[in-house]
């Protein structure tokens, strides 16, 4: 096993903090093409699960039968940031399958884009879960009840049908049983299992270059990956490094964020698939390391460096606007 690379944050000519990355590079296939730390280490992937979770959507032909967009599909996969067009896009849907917001089980919160959080404040008025990052992934989720003929109440429950569906995609997907991995709940109160770093590779792989499965699940994942690719705002927001990375890989690549620092990637061209985990479980870190491996691996492919110099190595600012200092690779990358 080698060592964790580390991802340095300056201030001036200083390193001040130092953040270790676990990082797993597979083929679809299952060969390892690259590691550093412990990859066989389980971790909470969190929404970087979504486009595994949201193929269901897709493959019991929900999506087909509530005529979603491509848009819908993505945000479906998303950690939006809960902007006007997030929202609407949630809400008609909602409404499409004769359903609204408290329908939704993931619960409330202010909007995660400040501008949009500081508007509904202005207005007096209180954040629904529309709102809610997750509220994409829970919509394509009862659009899935509804079809199958599954009750609505209590879809977040490990015992729903739904649930069991969606962990035996996994298994499939990300090649292991899962009986007996540790398990939580994840913010939006959905089960999240903990699963090893290199099958979390080994699954966005196959979203990417699903050639090798069955051709339902195939002709579902290259759905998904096309709806992510062509809706990069609807995966994240305004600013945020999923939509910006997805924009500068012009179709490059698919990716997808998660809490505490972990984030997982899929370069079709290559047919591979990258994750990694932040020990320390910052976002930062994740952001600049997944950045450099999208370079590495044919990501930014037909992306002028000047492009992507932001997110290869963000500058860090004060209130004032001055630069402060940068988060990079330490040398030994």
């Amino acid at each position: 096993m080698s060592e964790p690379l580390i991802v340095e944050v300056t201030r001036g000519a200083m390193v001040e903090s130092r953040h270790r990355a676990i990082v797993a590079v597979v083929s679809a296939d299952g060969t390892p093409v690259e590691s550093h730390g412990d990859i066989a280490l389980p971790v909470f992937p969190r929404s970087a699960i979504k486009p595994i979770q949201s193929l269901g959507l897709i493959e019991t032909g929900a999506a087909d039968a509530f005529a979603c967009t491509g848009a819908e599909i993505a945000i479906s996969s998303a950690s939006h940031g809960g902007e006007p067009m997030h929202t609407r896009t949630v809400v008609a849907w909602l409404n499409r399958m004769g359903m609204d917001v408290g329908d939704l089980e993931c619960g409330a919160h202010l909007p995660t884009h400040a501008p949009s959080a500081n508007a509904l404040i202005r207005a007096f008025e209180e954040p629904d879960a529309s709102h809610n990052n997750c509220s994409g992934k829970h919509t394509g989720m009862l659009a899935v009840c509804k079809h199958m003929g599954w009750p609505t109440k209590g879809y977040i429950d490990p015992a729903h049908p739904l649930q069991k569906r969606i962990v035996a995609t996994y298994e499939a997907m990300l090649g292991l049983s899962l009986a007996g991995a540790p398990t939580g709940l994840d913010g939006c109160s959905l089960p999240q299992i903990a699963v090893p770093v290199r099958n979390l590779a080994l699954g966005i792989a196959r979203v990417g270059a699903p050639d090798g499965l069955p051709p339902e699940r195939a002709a579902a994942c290259a759905r998904l990956a096309a709806a992510i690719r062509e809706n990069p705002f609807m995966l994240a927001g305004t600013g945020r490094f999923c939509t910006r990375a997805l924009i500068a890989a012009r179709g490059h690549a698919v990716l997808k964020t998660g809490a505490e620092g972990v984030y997982m990637a899929a370069i079709p061209a290559k047919k591979i698939g990258i994750a990694l985990k932040i020990e320390d479980g910052n976002g930062r870190g994740a952001e600049v390391a997944m950045a450099h491996f999208l370079e590495k691996y044919g990501g930014f492919a037909e992306t002028p460096r000047a492009e992507i110099d932001a997110l290869l190595n963000p500058k860090i600012t004060n209130a004032a606007g001055r630069t402060v200092g940068d988060i990079r690779p330490a040398p030994n990358w």
